[in-house]
């Protein structure tokens, strides 16, 4: 039977858009290139470890995903509030103090900042909450770094908290990112917990998968051109529908569009590795305050959720900003570097595995969110959904693939 929708790619957009269309009984059919579904949010099981393809964390206070996901079924395993930062041979923590009250004082008094540095993080917490979300995203539009130096922060307290840690969200260095992006991060963190699903970050998209019908999704299929009624696989294979949804990501969805001016992308190096026993044996993110090396921040994921790892060990994830065509020498070069960090503990670890991803996010610099958001309909008729038409979040990819189903259901009738 024909269905009315095709929808390409099963990540988060693709998989919001079928649950939507399935809830108004619609008949879809997703085709996705790969062997599974989550786009560029997977799992791969390796020796007994948990390796997210990239290290990414799920903000419980995310609004679409609380709408669709059930939170008790993934077992999340909340990550601490705030960050230690290595700077000068010495490791800091710096505490969210609204959530960890105890540990504000050594954060209050730690060099990762001045006392007025963190009074400001109280005023800018207080700005960004108020009001609804939607009048945060109205808000003038400039770049994060020159938002955090408009609200006083001083370049010390930039370079060793703010450029890490939003650096390796944004997976941008420079904070070019879209300062309605950093308010809509901000407010995130503040409400809710960074957490790991139990299984792993494909937990996620697999939750949604599971609630659509056996058989609508046929997987090891690349599509090669799309148009309004129908795609062409890479096999040659003709499949027709009365509307398509290219639901990839933004560089994937630029060929397929054929738009002049593709999506520009933020890529990402993650490298795991084992160790015997854990560097850091609290739940909580570690960020170079240095700036020098390759390493941006790690984290001891077994602490978060010791089901990332076997019994009796831990695994380390390491991000480094951008793509480097060297992966021989960037392993050196990061182990060198934790060696540094942790000393003769660091000489045992073993590298499980690197991942290089290009187009891990859109870029959001000004003015890519001068729209809240952006068209899912193009001029020749094909629809479009995906993190690159919100915001770069797992909640802007569900969001976009939900009202691009309303969207097709208003006009299916």
């Amino acid at each position: 039977m024909t269905p009315d929708v095709l929808i390409v790619g099963a990540g988060l957009a693709g998989l919001c858009c079928a649950r939507r269309l399935h809830q108004e009984g619609t008949r879809f059919l997703i085709v996705e290139a790969s062997d599974g579904v989550g786009g560029r949010i997977r799992t791969d099981m390796v020796e007994g470890y948990r390796l997210d393809r990239g290290f990414q964390v799920f903000l419980t206070s995310y609004p679409e995903a609380k709408q669709q996901l059930d939170y008790p079924a993934l077992r999340l395993k909340p990550v601490l509030p705030g960050a230690l930062i290595r700077y000068c041979g010495k490791f800091y923590e710096l505490a969210d103090p609204w959530r960890r009250p105890s540990a504000a004082l050594p954060s209050l008094v730690s060099p990762i900042g001045s006392i007025a540095d963190k009074l400001r993080v109280a005023r800018l917490r207080f700005r960004i909450l108020r009001g609804s979300l939607e009048e945060r995203f109205r808000d003038p539009e400039t770049t994060t770094l020159q938002t955090l130096r408009e609200n006083g922060f001083s370049d010390s307290m930039i370079d060793r908290f703010f450029r890490p840690f939003l650096g390796g969200i944004f997976l941008d260095g420079d904070l070019l990112t879209s300062s309605r992006m950093f308010q809509f991060v901000f407010r995130m963190f503040s409400l809710g917990n960074a957490c790991l699903p139990e299984e792993g970050m494909e937990a996620i998209p697999r939750q949604l998968a599971a609630t659509l019908p056996q058989g609508s999704i046929r997987f090891g299929a690349k599509v090669a051109h799309v148009r309004s009624n129908g795609v062409t696989l890479e096999s040659g294979e003709e499949l027709h529908a009365k509307r398509v949804v290219v639901a990839t990501d933004g560089v994937v969805a630029g060929r397929l569009l054929g738009d002049a001016e593709p999506v520009a992308s933020q890529g990402v190096t993650c490298l795991y590795f084992a160790a015997p026993t854990p560097p850091v044996e609290r739940p909580i993110l570690v960020l170079n305050g240095d700036g020098a090396g390759p390493i941006n921040n790690l984290c001891v994921l077994t602490t978060v959720a010791p089901s990332y790892g076997p019994a009796g060990s831990s695994l380390v994830s390491v991000t480094v900003l951008g793509i480097h065509p060297d992966a021989a020498a960037l392993q050196a070069k990061v182990q060198t570097q934790l060696k540094d960090w942790f000393g003769a503990h660091a000489e045992g670890w073993r590298h499980l595995r690197t991942y290089r991803i290009p187009h891990a996010l859109p870029r959001q610099s000004p003015p890519a969110l001068a729209e809240m958001e952006r068209p899912i309909r193009t001029s020749t008729g094909v629809y479009v959904c995906g993190d690159h038409r919100d915001n770069a979040s797992i909640n802007g990819a569900m969001v976009s693939g939900r009202r691009c189903a309303e969207r097709l259901l208003a006009e299916l009738g």
